[in-house]
């Protein structure tokens, strides 16, 4: 994996000025676009999209700083106007191009990034490999923006926003791993952007047969593998640090890779507080 998303940064930076198709890349390289997008953002800790953005922008603030002008480097770089050109480069550089070239910055430079493998490691990862039929996730959803660090206070909002007989309803439907109440995200951004808008869903998971009942949500799962992780500990800090952790140690060390799908987390045990907890990450994969 790190020497796939090494030469993703290469063809990018040959590519700065064309219209770049992961897509077609991605397949030669044997993986999919998705789980690049999910490994890159994880890792390089910014999402490609964003990369991609930075780096043209570092690379045209030279053209900026000759002699053509604004319209034809916008155009070189892919924008269709000096006003879509101008936009991405304040969002970058922080000041518009006419400035930039009347007083020589300031400017923000985006370095090329380079992905090396360092090895941590002396433990090991709970993990299993679940084959599942194709089941169904009932609940409740609802849109919220995505949160990397600590609780997110619209998911808290939307959960506690239910009645306690609804809990108690949701479970008595669960009949199918992975069992009891869960936190579904689903239609997450691939890039895996902070901010960006997500299908949260409170719910359970039921066989494929299971009707819908009308004042539930529901979200249709096919057949496939998981990789399900164990985390035991503070809540949700040590969830979301073996989340991080699959990325960096190991994705790159297995023959799986992300295929889309909802992310789901099973809360086995938690103290009253939800201070501490063991829980499990369910994660669709595929061979890669």
């Amino acid at each position: 994996m790190i020497a796939v998303l090494n030469q993703v940064v290469n063809f990018v930076e040959e590519h700065l000025t064309d219209e770049i198709n992961l897509a077609d890349l991605t397949g030669d390289l044997g993986t999919t676009e998705y789980h690049v997008r999910r490994m890159f953002s994880s890792l390089a800790g910014i999402p490609l999209s964003e990369y991609i953005r930075r780096r043209r922008m570092t690379v045209a603030a030279a053209d900026v700083l000759g002699d053509g002008s604004l319209l034809e480097t916008a155009v070189r770089f892919g924008y269709g106007s000096t006003e879509a050109f101008n936009r991405a480069f304040v969002a970058v550089h922080g000041v518009g191009a006419a400035v930039v070239r009347r007083d020589g910055g300031p400017l923000r430079s985006q370095p090329q990034i380079t992905f090396r493998l360092t090895i941590e490691g002396n433990f090991t990862m709970d993990t299993r490999i679940a084959d599942r039929p194709a089941f169904r996730l009932l609940g409740h959803a609802a849109r919220v923006p995505l949160i990397h660090q600590g609780a997110n206070p619209h998911i808290q909002t939307h959960i506690a926003s239910l009645p306690d007989s609804e809990h108690v309803r949701l479970k008595s439907l669960s009949n199918t791993e992975p069992a009891g109440l869960l936190q579904v995200s689903a239609d997450v951004d691939p890039d895996y952007t902070e901010g960006s808008q997500l299908t949260y869903l409170h719910g359970v998971a039921v066989d494929a047969a299971t009707a819908v009942p009308a004042d539930l949500d529901a979200i249709d799962v096919p057949a496939g593998a998981w990789a399900v992780f164990r985390a035991a500990g503070s809540y949700p800090a040590t969830l979301q640090s073996t989340w991080a952790t699959t990325a960096t140690d190991w994705f790159p060390s297995n023959p799986w890779r992300l295929r889309p799908g909802p992310s789901i987390v099973c809360i086995l045990e938690r103290t009253p507080d939800f201070s501490t907890a063991t829980s499990e990450l369910w994660l669709p994969v595929e061979r890669a």
